[in-house]
């Protein structure tokens, strides 16, 4: 776990996948991709298969272990909806997200169809909390927009878009139902503009819906120069949140052990690779 993340919208970020594939637009500079592989095939480092997808069961345990409560991004490095991705081991990790539930957890897919069909089914037990926001991704009408229709459809308590890389005018946007949106630029080597008319609109939209709007990033080659202002002001809203006291230190110990004993199947030598057909 990052304990202290460069992501403007979140505390820490939350990794027990790494890896995974492309899937639309919206990942053509994907940034997790590019820093995985500087370490491919550097002995003993956690991204020493580079971007190959691959569950981490050892990570399971990490949000009984932290000491303090966390605003927490699950799977920075992946996506927890990925088709190669056992559902038994997605609801382990909601299991986790529904025990240690003084974080709160924000769980962003580009996968929303099986989103959408795993919080309607296997993952009911974990869709109506409120400490677990359910995202998707949105880039483009063509990909984008059919996400949030499937997140909408889904039977969760939270919802949330991440409009990151924002890669044209999204038009009039249904967002009945969401919670909350962070639109950001895309940054780094080959970075595609955005424009701050299509902002601006997102802007209009969230207020209209009464939805916390999060600015997060002009983005470009030279991210940190272009800034995070919109019309001179930074928008930093969320969400209201009202987590319960985190347990002591036995306590926690207690629920990780009943979550492990619960679910000790997922952790054979065996499932920590996956086979990645797509």
């Amino acid at each position: 776990m990052a304990l202290s993340s460069k992501i403007e919208w979140t505390d820490a970020t939350w990794n027990p996948v790494r890896g995974c594939t492309k899937i639309s637009p919206g990942c053509k500079h994907c940034y997790a991709e590019t820093f995985a592989e500087r370490f491919r095939g550097v002995k003993g480092h956690p991204y020493e298969q580079g971007f190959d997808l691959r569950l981490v069961p050892e990570k399971l345990s990490e949000p009984f272990q932290w000491h303090s409560p966390k605003l927490v991004f699950v799977n920075s490095m992946s996506d927890l909806f990925h088709s190669a991705i056992p559902d038994e081991y997605v609801e382990g990790v909601s299991q986790v997200m529904t025990i240690a539930d003084w974080h709160t957890y924000q769980v962003l897919t580009k996968r929303s169809e099986r989103l959408c069909g795993l919080l309607n089914g296997k993952l009911r037990f974990a869709a109506d909390r409120e400490n677990i926001w359910w995202g998707v991704s949105v880039e483009d009408r063509k990909h984008g927009l059919p996400r949030v229709a499937h997140l909408q459809q889904a039977r969760a308590k939270m919802r949330f878009l991440s409009i990151e890389p924002l890669l044209e005018d999204l038009g009039e946007i249904d967002l009945s139902g969401i919670d909350w949106v962070i639109v950001g630029g895309e940054s780094g080597p080959g970075a595609r503009p955005m424009n701050k008319e299509w902002v601006l609109s997102i802007r209009e939209q969230c207020r209209s819906y009464g939805i916390p709007f999060f600015f997060k990033q002009w983005g470009g080659v030279r991210k940190a120069k272009a800034g995070r202002e919109l019309d001179g002001r930074t928008y930093d809203e969320y969400p209201r949140r009202n987590p319960p006291p985190m347990p002591d230190k036995q306590k926690r110990a207690t629920f990780a052990e009943h979550f492990f004993q619960s679910f000790r199947q997922l952790f054979c030598n065996d499932k920590a690779s996956v086979q990645v057909t797509s």
